[in-house]
C-alpha cells in the first residue's frame, strides 16, 4: 500500500517535471522510470501509474481549458463527435495519457525484472 502511494506521487512530480521541458510522451518516461525504481505487484504496475497521469492530464486540460470558457475544446470535442462537450474531452484526454503511462510502466517493471539479479 506505501509503495503504491510513493509510486503514484513520484509518477505524477515525474511527470509535472519532464512537462517542462519535454513533449507529451514525458508521461511515458515517467511511468517507466517509477515502475522501475518502485516494485509494484499485479496490476498495480499498470493501474497506479495509469491512475497519476489520468488525474494529472485531467486536471491540467481543465486548467488550460477552462481559462478560455472552453472555446477550442469545444470545437476539438465536435471534430472528434463528442457532441461539443469538452467535458468528455477532458476525459478522453486523461484516458490517452494515462494508457501512454500504464504501458509504459509495464516496460519499466519487465526491464527491472530482466536486470534484476537473481
Amino acid at each position: 500500500m506505501k509503495t503504491n502511494f510513493i509510486n503514484f506521487i513520484v509518477t505524477i512530480l515525474l511527470a509535472v517535471i519532464l512537462s517542462q521541458f519535454l513533449p507529451w510522451w514525458s508521461v511515458m518516461v515517467a511511468g517507466f522510470v517509477s515502475a522501475l525504481f518502485f516494485s509494484l505487484k499485479k496490476s498495480a504496475v499498470f493501474f497506479i501509474p495509469f491512475l497519476a497521469i489520468f488525474l494529472f492530464w485531467t486536471v491540467y486540460a481543465f486548467i488550460v481549458s477552462n481559462a478560455n470558457d472552453f472555446t477550442l475544446a469545444k470545437k476539438i470535442a465536435v471534430l472528434l463527435s463528442l457532441g461539443k462537450n469538452p467535458y468528455v474531452l477532458l476525459l478522453v484526454t486523461g484516458l490517452v495519457g494515462g494508457l501512454a503511462a500504464g504501458i509504459a510502466a509495464l516496460l519499466g517493471k519487465q526491464c527491472s525484472t530482466l536486470v534484476k539479479p537473481q
